[in-house]
């Protein structure tokens, strides 16, 4: 079957049309070579000998658009993912937080976490706040729109690349709170229970939770064009309190578009007064 399976430009077309109306992702043509490698045992598994078939599949809706958007996803993350974001969150925000809400539980939104291990990285960072100031109390809420990938964050077992990463970085955390069981390590229940983890689409209605006081938003605008990245700020900004925090990625400036949001500093972004 692999013989006939090219796409041409008119199915590419379609396909990048459905990745962007699913996803919010915008693709060229150079991302042919992408969606093949990735469509193609999907295909196989369904039986389809062809994409124009495919397509029709996902445009008849079910279950086969969560697998597409499981499929043309990217799904990169890792513990403690930019330092100077997890210096700004231990020795600025928190401390600022604690001092002016600290009758209140924190709420906190990874909002595209992916495999988990930024959901986590966060939970063990207000974990260890919470040993020195145990008035602190924290709830975080991590979502994606990938169904597979969340399932993968709420078991909690990483192995490979990620445990590495975190056994080079944070050496002391990772016995703390990351148990060996079979090839990799499991995060420990006590730090699972303080992560609920659902699905959402950065492009659909707020976030059910709102009032969040953290929102970490990170390497996620890069995938969409100016609308959707403007559509889903709107969104966040929807679900967070006025004095919240919006954190995005290395490579991520929304100060060139319209949005609710102003540069406080690399990488944090605070609500505009206008918007409050």
């Amino acid at each position: 079957m692999d013989a006939v399976l090219e796409l041409d430009g008119g199915d590419l077309a379609s396909l990048i049309g459905l990745v962007r109306q699913h996803t919010g992702i915008a693709m060229n043509e150079h991302k042919r070579v992408l969606l093949q490698g990735r469509l193609r045992p999907r295909m196989r598994a369904l039986g389809l000998s062809s994409y124009r078939d495919y397509i029709a599949r996902v445009r008849g809706g079910g279950t086969e658009v969560q697998a597409f958007v499981d499929l043309v996803t990217t799904n990169d993350t890792a513990f403690f993912r930019t330092p100077a974001v997890w210096g700004y969150l231990e020795r600025e925000f928190l401390p600022q937080w604690l001092a002016r809400c600290g009758d209140v539980v924190l709420q906190a939104w990874s909002a595209a976490a992916a495999s988990g291990e930024e959901a986590y990285s966060l939970a063990m960072l207000c974990r260890e706040f919470q040993e020195r100031h145990p008035q602190f109390r924290f709830q975080i809420h991590a979502t994606d729109i990938s169904g597979a990938v969340l399932r993968t964050a709420a078991a909690g077992h990483y192995a490979g690349r990620s445990v590495t990463r975190l056994a080079e970085t944070h050496p002391a955390l990772l016995a703390k709170y990351l148990r060996p069981e079979g090839t990799g390590q499991r995060v420990l229940p006590e730090l699972r229970e303080r992560i609920r983890f659902g699905e959402h689409n950065l492009l659909a209605a707020p976030c059910r939770v709102a009032r969040f006081d953290l929102v970490l938003l990170r390497n996620v605008l890069i995938y969409f064009d100016e609308e959707h990245q403007r559509r889903a700020l709107h969104g966040v900004r929807a679900a967070m309190a006025p004095h919240a925090r919006l954190l995005l990625g290395e490579q991520e400036s929304i100060t060139r578009i319209d949005t609710p949001f102003e540069f406080e500093r690399m990488h944090v972004y605070r609500i505009r007064k206008e918007h409050a």
